[in-house]
């Protein structure tokens, strides 16, 4: 069994695509899924399970259409690849003074060359990010609501994004 996380992209935001935590616990545990564990109201899932990370993403995407009602991008890590983005992170030695925030986002698929040529060119200012794999890595220098750097990416979609304290909160859960 691989354990893996389930990061729901847009749910329990503003009201829209509501799903309460225990109601996502019990889906997993009805799909089969075993040491299901839900942090923060926002999706994130931990769980084990012996399948791929890509067929996992495409049956939790169903079950929650059929569940829920709507259709949200489910992305799947497993503990292992956590472990290295969160290893490989360009910023894990920043000292993050007041209004600083690193955050991750992630993809369902690698950008190509010519999407990332397409990426609007904007004022990133002292921000500063890191593309690697499926990974962005994000440092805001300033608040992550007056950076600019956040526009440049909204066309790589699907995506989601965790601040680094929820990341490595995931890597704290498989560890225990």
């Amino acid at each position: 069994m691989t354990i893996y996380f389930a990061l729901l992209r847009g749910i329990n935001v503003s009201g829209h695509n509501m799903i309460k935590m225990p109601e996502l616990k019990r889906m997993f545990e009805e799909m089969g899924y075993k040491r299901v564990q839900t942090y923060i109201n926002s999706g994130n899932v931990m769980f084990e399970a012996d399948v791929s990370a890509d067929t996992l993403e495409e049956k939790l995407e169903m079950e929650i259409s059929r569940l829920f009602g709507f259709n949200i991008a489910v992305f799947v890590r497993s503990a292992a690849e956590l472990a290295s983005i969160i290893g490989q992170s360009p910023f894990k030695s920043v000292v993050l003074e007041d209004k600083q925030s690193i955050h991750l986002t992630l993809l369902k698929e690698a950008p190509t060359q010519e999407q990332l040529d397409k990426l609007p060119e904007v004022e990133q200012g002292e921000d500063e990010y890191l593309i690697r794999g499926k990974e962005i890595y994000f440092l805001y220098r300033q608040s992550i609501l007056d950076s600019k750097l956040t526009k440049k990416f909204q066309k790589l979609l699907p995506a989601t994004d965790r601040n680094w304290k929820t990341i490595l909160k995931l890597d704290a859960m498989a560890r225990t």
